[in-house]
């Protein structure tokens, strides 16, 4: 009989092992005592389904574990889950371990690159916070981009290591956004992964279905998301597959390439995908919050030997 493989878990390093301290996140930012009850079970928890709950959770756990002092998103944008967005910046710091001697590389040295950071700045924020790391995070919504500079304004203890830059071609991913001679050790997505307008609001009503055991004709996420936040044309796969063609012209300028894939189904034709780009290397890495399983692909162009030089030039200084 196999040994049944491990249950996976939350990231060892993420702030948010078990169930929120909402005691703790009132202290951080009281306003979040309004939306806070005692549930079914004598557990005190919020609604999931409140867009605004959900914001505010948000607002308390970065101002409480991030250094966040203000952050807020217009209506209707992406309202990002803080644990799971944390796990994929933990994973990230992991990933570059192993051309490392094991270690993290020292922080001043990293420098990686969000993929449409959109309105929220999460993970230039969260990373900049837990890892000290540099960011550009680059959005082609012009409403996000604002949004995305309000977020840094706000927050002066981050602006040294953040930039924002505007992708003004609907049509390219790293094209006009990398420049020349620039090199970064990480790029990260959560691509859109719908393939339409109705297929996001179906997701949207599933989503409350299974957070509150109601069927609703038209939703309001919980978690919000724009047009291009949750869906494009072809879906997830499509958007992926032109990533990874487009990475190959900055092959030597990127350490590892990455991107969140929501459906496993994608796997093996990414795989497949990145095996006809002429990679020097993948890796699939799962993620788990909660009951939600999740996962990232990572690629890179670099054989071995100059994994090993890139990491002597860059992160043993």
């Amino acid at each position: 009989m196999k040994n049944p493989a491990p249950k996976l878990s939350i990231h060892p390093r993420n702030f948010h092992q078990g169930r929120y301290d909402l005691e703790t996140l009132v202290g951080a930012l009281p306003e979040l005592k309004t939306f806070i009850f005692t549930n079914e079970f004598g557990n005190q928890t919020i609604d999931f389904s409140n867009p605004e709950a959900v914001k505010i959770l948000n607002r308390a756990l970065l101002k409480k574990y991030y250094q966040v002092v203000s952050w807020d998103i217009p209506d209707g944008f992406l309202c990002p889950p803080i644990p799971g967005r944390a796990d994929y910046i933990h994973h990230l710091a992991d990933l570059l371990a192993p051309s490392n001697v094991g270690k993290l590389p020292k922080p001043v040295n990293i420098r990686v690159l969000d993929i449409g950071t959109g309105a929220n700045l999460i993970y230039p924020l969260l990373g900049a916070a837990i890892y000290d790391w540099r960011f550009v995070g680059s959005e082609l919504n012009p409403i996000a981009l604002n949004s995305a500079k309000s977020n840094l304004d706000n927050n002066p203890n981050f602006q040294e290591k953040i930039e924002l830059r505007g992708q003004n071609n609907p049509e390219a991913i790293f094209e006009g956004i990398i420049q020349q001679e620039e090199f970064f050790d990480l790029t990260l997505c959560n691509p859109p992964f719908h393939e339409s307008a109705e297929a996001a609001q179906e997701g949207s009503r599933r989503k409350i279905r299974n957070l509150t055991g109601k069927d609703v004709s038209k939703a309001k996420l919980n978690f919000g998301g724009q047009s291009a936040e949750l869906w494009t044309e072809g879906g997830e796969l499509e958007f992926i597959r032109k990533m990874i063609l487009e990475s190959s012209r900055f092959k030597s300028q990127v350490f590892w390439f990455t991107t969140l894939v929501s459906k496993s189904e994608n796997l093996k034709p990414i795989e497949a995908i990145l095996k006809n780009a002429g990679v020097a290397a993948q890796k699939t890495v799962p993620m788990t919050q909660g009951n939600k399983q999740s996962r990232f692909v990572a690629w890179t162009f670099l054989n071995p030997k100059q994994r090993e030089d890139w990491s002597k030039f860059r992160w043993s200084k």
